[in-house]
């Protein structure tokens, strides 16, 4: 029975959104928005009950702001919604089923009618030898705060030691990756250990040390030239070394060595270094675009019936630079995309004509700490306080509640007025850091495995009441 079928019936269709970062949660808020409560059964599957706002992981990190204050409840924004705390570990879209590990490890099997597939993406590591074992994500809160404590840490344990190698290693930081996220990264953390030595006596601020790297030519370069190269002089003038052209050869416990052959003291390697797709989306049988799942326009999944994918994990076809290019995976193609989307999924249910994904770029924003930034914002170039401002601005804007508004505020301030603090709170202190442990990249199905669940277990039913 096609899903046309079902809803002639009489059927309430069931839609599962995966993800609940900004593509799914927006997806949901709209659908709850504009769908009344007999017309279809949402449900969104994540294994966080907040969506996180990314872009401020550095000032967590550097402690302007607290965790929460960048995480907005989910059950802030979604009131009818079924949140089911698990992870989507393969889809059957044979069966019209997603398999789900909930939150206690328990499986269970998801039926949709219309699937919303946003499950995001992870850190991409380049199969670089020791950088799976000993090198620190920035692509959740709980990685956000673990690099906080770890990098406190290494200032105590670097004052506490007589053993100068041990020191060196201690103080000497590397952050790979020169996009936002690792330029914001380090210049945030750089300010906070600079501050923070003020409160050790026994340590040398100038043996503390940063490095940037990444592989390009240029630092950001969707910048542009005059403002990549303003953004590493400001970072230069801070203390950090950027390196551009140059990348992580291999990693240990207390070595990084690099391609041009230097070999730095080191126990903080930091991997900034782009994304790749959820796993998830290799359980499907589907062609894809350099992992992410390849979409039309309109985000449906060409072949799959009442598939939409979207966010991170989607090759949507960008229509602003004429099609022959996909949306980049940023925040901001995420959350319009969820608007869009449900949209779409909205119009499938009605019997309307889906609309083709197009956006205008609102630009971009760089945080450089204090009162240091760069800017682009509507293709306007800008630098220092005007660029801070205008990057605060959009942070504030951007965030889903006011709520989360007044928290970011509050925190800024705060943080204005009472300066750094140095506190670790033992998150995971004995526990590996590793990017699969805080990211769970493993545990993915093989569609094999996903056929026998699929067939064996008994999927939900689907609720009972008429389609207007």
């Amino acid at each position: 029975m096609t899903t046309t079928d079902k809803h002639s019936k009489g059927f309430a269709p069931r839609i599962l959104i995966v993800g609940g970062g900004f593509a799914g949660l927006e997806c949901a808020h709209r659908l709850e928005r504009r769908l009344a409560a007999r017309e279809a059964d949402i449900t969104l599957v994540s294994d966080q009950n907040h969506q996180l706002y990314l872009p401020l992981l550095p000032h967590v990190a550097s402690g302007r702001l607290t965790p929460q204050s960048v995480a907005v409840p989910l059950r802030r924004m979604l009131r009818r919604t079924t949140l089911v705390p698990g992870r989507a570990i393969g889809v059957d879209t044979k069966a019209k089923a997603v398999v789900v590990r909930d939150s206690e490890g328990e499986l269970q099997v998801r039926a949709y009618d219309y699937l919303v597939l946003a499950p995001g993406s992870v850190t991409r590591q380049f199969d670089i030898p020791g950088v799976a074992e000993h090198a620190l994500g920035m692509k959740t809160l709980a990685e956000a705060a673990y690099v906080r404590d770890h990098v406190i840490a290494q200032l105590d344990l670097a004052a506490a030691t007589d053993d100068p190698a041990e020191r060196e290693a201690r103080l000497q930081f590397v952050v790979v990756g020169g996009g936002y996220a690792g330029t914001e990264t380090a210049a945030h953390l750089r300010r906070l250990t600079a501050s923070a030595a003020k409160r050790y006596p026994h340590l040398d601020p100038a043996q503390i040390r940063w490095h940037l790297v990444d592989t390009a030519a240029k630092l950001m370069p969707e910048l542009g030239d005059g403002l990549g190269r303003k953004a590493v002089r400001i970072l230069e003038r801070r203390g950090v070394e950027v390196s551009l052209g140059v990348s992580v050869a291999s990693a240990g416990r207390d070595v990084v060595r690099l391609t041009d052959g230097r070999v730095l003291p080191c126990r903080t390697l930091i991997w900034t270094a782009g994304v790749a797709p959820s796993p998830l989306i290799s359980t499907l049988d589907a062609a894809t675009d350099r992992g992410r799942l390849v979409t039309e326009a309109d985000m449906t999944v060409p072949g799959l019936d009442g598939v939409f994918a979207l966010g991170d994990a989607a090759a949507v076809p960008d229509l602003a630079t004429g099609g022959d290019q996909v949306c980049a995976p940023t925040a901001q193609h995420a959350q319009r995309q969820g608007k869009a989307a449900a949209m779409n999924v909205l119009a499938a249910i009605r019997g309307f004509d889906a609309t083709e994904y197009r956006h205008r770029d609102l630009g971009l924003v760089v945080d450089l700490g204090g009162l240091q930034a760069v800017a682009k914002p509507l293709g306007v170039p800008l630098s220092g306080l005007p660029a801070q401002a205008a990057t605060s601005g959009y942070h504030l804007m951007a965030m889903r509640t006011l709520t989360a508004r007044c928290r970011v505020g509050a925190g800024w301030l705060l943080h204005a007025l009472a300066g750094d603090d140095f506190v670790r709170i033992g998150f995971q202190s004995h526990r590996p850091a590793t990017l699969a442990d805080f990211e769970d990249t493993d545990g993915y199905l093989t569609s094999g495995q996903i056929h026998d669940l699929t067939r064996t277990v008994r999927p939900p039913q689907a609720a009972a009441g008429s389609v207007a």
